[in-house]
C-alpha cells in the first residue's frame, strides 16, 4: 500500500441511466488526486452502455450485470474487482467535487478507528441546501432515522466533522481491512436500508463511522427509482422491518414488533387507502408478507462474498 497516495477503487452502478452515469464520470475528470480507478456496473439496464462509456471514458471498468442485482449486488460485485487500498462506493445521480478524495482520505490518518467516511451531501439541484450531514440512530421503536441538516441551506452550521450513526449510502468511503474483517453488503436488502445494516455490522466490528463536511458531493436525488414509485414503497418497508430484525436487541427486539402491528401498518394502510393509493399499498402488504415468509433466514447476515 501507497501510504502517500494510495489507491482508491471508485464504484458505481448504472441502470437504465448511462447520460447520468457519463455526467458522474465527466465530474471525476476534474479529481486533483488522480491515483484511482473507476468501476462501472451495469445491472442489466435495457439499453447496453459500453458503447457510449468505452466511447468517451476508455479506462473505466465497465461490468455488464445479466441480471439486475440491486444496490447490494451490483456493488459486492464491484468490491470484489477493486484492487484499491480504500473503496468509494458512490451513486452514480450524483457529481464529485474537485477535491473530494483528499478530504475523504484525511480523517483515517488522524484516527485508525475510523472504518467509514461519508462526505457532506447537497441536493444538485439547489446546491445551498444540504441533504446529509450525518445521521441520527435508528429509532428503536420505528424503524426510522433522520438525515441530519437535511433541506437546510446550508450556512455553515453543520461544517465540525464528527463520528456519526450511520455512512449515507449515496457516497461511503472505506479502508479496504474493513471490507476484509466485516465482508461485503448483504444482498438480501438489495436496495434501501442496505447501508444502515453495513454500517451496523461495521461498528460492531469495531470502527466508527465520520462525516467530514470538508469533503462535498452533489445528488441528484431519485432519478433511479423515482420519488413516488411503488417499487420504493415496497423495498423502504420491507427493509426497514428487515434491519430492525437484524439489528434490534434486548428490550428493543421485543418492543418495536408490537408497536409496528399497533400504529405502523394501521396507520400506512389508512392512509394509503385515503390518498387513493391502492398500488402502494399493495406494495406496502406485499413487504410485510415478505417478511412473515422470511422469517428465518432475515435474521442472519446473508452476504454472498467477502474478500
Amino acid at each position: 500500500m501507497n501510504t502517500e497516495s494510495p489507491l482508491i477503487s471508485i464504484i458505481t452502478i448504472n441502470f437504465n441511466n448511462a447520460k447520468v452515469t457519463c455526467e458522474f464520470l465527466e465530474s471525476t475528470r476534474y479529481l486533483t488526486y488522480r491515483n484511482f480507478e473507476i468501476i462501472v456496473l451495469d445491472n442489466a439496464s435495457k439499453e447496453n452502455p459500453t458503447p457510449i462509456i468505452k466511447q468517451n471514458y476508455p479506462d473505466v471498468n465497465l461490468i455488464i450485470n445479466t441480471t439486475n442485482l440491486g444496490f447490494t449486488g451490483g456493488n459486492n460485485i464491484g468490491i470484489e474487482a477493486a484492487k484499491g487500498d480504500y473503496l468509494f462506493i458512490v451513486n452514480n445521480d450524483t457529481e464529485v467535487t474537485p477535491n473530494l478524495l483528499e478530504k475523504l482520505l484525511s480523517p483515517f490518518a488522524k484516527d485508525h478507528s475510523i472504518g467509514v467516511v461519508s462526505p457532506k451531501i447537497k441536493y444538485f439541484s439547489e446546491p445551498n441546501i444540504i441533504q446529509y450531514a450525518g445521521f441520527t440512530a435508528i429509532n428503536p421503536l420505528t424503524g426510522r432515522n433522520n438525515s441530519i441538516g437535511d433541506r437546510e441551506p446550508d450556512k455553515g452550521q453543520y461544517d465540525t466533522p464528527s463520528y456519526t450513526a450511520y455512512a449515507h449510502g449515496a457516497a461511503m468511503f472505506l479502508k479496504r481491512e474493513v471490507i476484509e474483517k466485516v465482508g461485503v453488503f448483504a444482498d438480501i436488502f438489495f436496495l434501501y436500508y442496505e447501508e444502515l445494516d453495513w454500517s451496523a455490522r461495521i461498528q460492531n466490528a469495531g470502527y466508527r463511522i465520520y462525516y467530514e463536511p470538508n469533503a462535498v458531493i452533489y445528488h441528484k436525488e431519485s432519478l433511479s427509482v423515482g420519488k413516488n414509485s411503488t417499487l420504493k414503497t415496497y423495498y423502504l418497508t420491507r427493509n426497514r422491518i428487515l434491519f430492525m430484525r437484524r439489528n434490534m436487541r434486548g428490550f428493543s427486539r421485543l418492543v418495536w414488533p408490537l408497536f409496528f402491528v399497533v400504529f405502523s401498518i394501521p396507520k400506512n394502510s389508512i392512509m394509503f387507502l385515503l390518498e387513493g393509493k391502492i398500488n402502494h399499498l399493495k406494495a406496502f402488504w406485499s413487504a410485510l408478507v415478505w417478511n412473515i415468509k422470511h422469517r428465518k433466514n432475515g435474521d442472519s447476515y446473508s452476504v454472498v462474498a467477502k474478500l
